[in-house]
This record gives C-alpha cells, structure tokens and sequence, in this order.
C-alpha cells in the first residue's frame, strides 16, 4: 500500500538521503551542529558548549582523582595512614555548594533564554499553523497559504500561533534551535527572528501515528524584498482579517459585540493586548489563547460586569476560520496591534 508503514515512496527516499548527506557534510566531513539561522540558536549553542565544558572538567577532575587516590594509596604503597582525617566540614560543603551554585546559573541562564521564545518582540510578523496527519498547513496575514513550507523574510521577526487539527505534533527547525509543541483544543506560540538566508529543515518532532516520519517540510529564509514580491504571487485571497469580518458576521458576532448591538456583551475591538478584568477577581492579558476559549468555552473566563449569556461555538468552526476572526480582531487596534502584531 503507497504511503504505508514500512513503505518509503521515492521522493521520500532521495529526500531522506539528501538531508543525511547534509547532515554529514557533502564532502563526508562530521558537523557537531546543524547550521545556525536565528537569533536564539548562538543563545542555544553557547549555552550548551558551556555546560559541555564544566560538566566535562569536573568528570575529568573525579576521574584524575579516582586514579591518583588509588594509585597513591594502594594497599602496598608507603602512603602515611596515622594521621588521617576524621572529618572535613569545609570540604564537604564546598562540594555541596559549588555544584549547586553551577547547577542554579545554568538554570537561569536556560530560563532566560526560554523565556525570550515566548516573549513577543515588536513588529513581530505572524504566522498561522495548522498541524494535522500528516502535514503542516500555514497561512500568512494577507491570506497567502503553503503546505509543508513557509517563507520568512531574513532579519523581521516572526511569531508563529499553532494548534493541531487532531493530535500532538511537535514543530521542530533544528537550524533555528526551536522546538514547540503544537497541540489540540488550545494554542501555542513562539517566536524568533531567522538571521540567515536559505533552506532549512522542518520536521514534526512528536510521534503522531503511521506517517510521523514523513510529516517534514522545509522553511524557506529570504531576502525583504524577495519575499515580499512572493507574498504577491499565487492565486488571488482576500487577507485573513478581511475573512475574519466575513466571519466575524457570519458567525453572529458582530450582533452582540458591536456598539449599537441591544446586547450587553464586551467590546471585543482592539481586544488583544488588552487587559481583562474577570468576575473571580483575576486579570489576565487578552491573547489568541483567551479569544479561542471564549468562543469555544464562553463560561471558563467571564468577563467582569457581564452575565456569561454567550453560547459555545465548540464543534461548530474550524480552526482556520478561529484563526481568521483573531486576525481581524488583531487588526482592530489594541495593544498587541499596536506591538506590531
């Protein structure tokens, strides 16, 4: 059967065996890491070769010690046991103190940088990924949609909003060191900034059924002003927020949120980036993640001032069109818009 377990089609084939070669270097010479293309991949790699170091001069120390202490007191060796210590309380507390020392600044320094993957920069360009068995589906603000691939502009930062269709995917890019789990019923972001024109690897790095390893694509890095005439090209689409109105009407949205509406319901105009005061008392940022389960779980997060009236949509719109009314609310105004989001 084509495109069953254990039967590799053709392209599947050369394609595998061209990323092995890369992967070996074209002229059979090793590469420790793959190439470096963003801006959180230098944070990454240094951070590792610095746990590489210290982890590897202390197993070299214990090692060093290990065989000097049996060679220079073994059982027939001249070594002077008469005095020897019964304690060593400095001892024992340095070698407790340094390692946790070490152990709390690298963890520090990864949480920082982690950090900085979901921390939106300004200007940041979003992108909208949608996982599924077995392809990755991604579509750009003015409406412009790929399959397994997506174009970036070199040097803009990009925030990608992912959710699966189905089950878990993991949206992995070894060159730009990003790796996120992408998952149904909720979304999740990240963000980086590629530094280096070219093509590079896509891969799903959860295992999600029969054609896991065949789920991979490519991310294609270009120059502003190419990448910008080929956001131009291809079949004609009205952009995401223009569909997202569309949407935003079809759906009745438009009937209970808008000002003139007789219906007691939140502005939703300029909502993400927004803070939101809810009936618990608790208050919360308006992201895509908010304006999802608001749609689909209207009762999780009532909005302070107002009776939770508002039916679930759950079953009744797709991922695509949630996306699509997010980014007209996204291209309302509010704080995030204004981020340059």
């Amino acid at each position: 059967m084509p495109g069953a377990a254990g039967c590799a089609r053709p392209v599947d084939v050369a394609r595998t065996q061209e990323w092995q070669a890369e992967g070996r270097g074209m002229n059979g010479a090793f590469h420790l890491l793959p190439p470096s293309a963003s801006d959180a991949a230098g944070r990454y790699d240094t951070l590792m070769l610095v746990e590489f170091l210290v982890t590897g001069f202390v197993a070299l120390g214990v090692a060093f010690m290990i065989v000097y202490f049996s060679v220079r007191y073994r059982r027939d060796s001249d070594a002077d046991r008469s005095a020897a210590p019964a304690g060593g309380r400095k001892l024992e507390i340095a070698w407790i103190a340094i390692p946790l020392l070490l152990f709390l600044c690298a963890f520090a320094w990864a949480a920082y940088d982690y950090a900085r993957l979901y921390r939106d920069p300004p200007g940041a360009m979003p992108v909208f990924v949608v996982a599924k068995q077995w392809m990755w589906k991604l579509e750009h603000a003015n409406g412009r949609r790929e399959i397994d691939e997506l174009h970036l502009p070199l040097g803009q930062p990009v925030k990608l909003v992912m959710t699966s269709q189905d089950v878990i995917h993991s949206f992995y890019v070894p060159a730009f060191r990003i790796k996120q789990d992408v998952v149904p019923g909720r979304y999740t972001t990240i963000s980086f900034t590629p530094t280096e024109a070219g093509e590079f690897h896509l891969f799903c790095a959860e295992y999600c059924g029969t054609e896991h390893a065949a789920m991979r694509g490519r991310v294609v890095v270009m120059r502003p002003d190419q990448f910008a005439a080929w956001l131009q090209q291809g079949d004609a689409r009205e952009g995401m927020a223009a569909r997202g109105f569309a949407l935003y009407r079809r759906y009745g949205c438009s009937g209970c949120h808008e000002a003139q509406s007789s219906v007691h319901a939140p502005d939703l105009h300029g909502l993400l980036g927004r803070t939101v005061h809810l009936q618990d008392g608790r208050s919360l940022v308006a992201d895509e993640a908010y304006v999802r389960d608001s749609v689909l779980l209207p009762k999780k997060e009532v909005v302070a001032g107002y009776a939770p009236i508002m039916p679930s949509f759950a079953g009744q719109i797709a991922e695509e069109d949630l996306l699509a009314i997010i980014e007209y609310l996204r291209s309302t105004g509010g704080g995030d818009a204004r981020a340059g989001h």
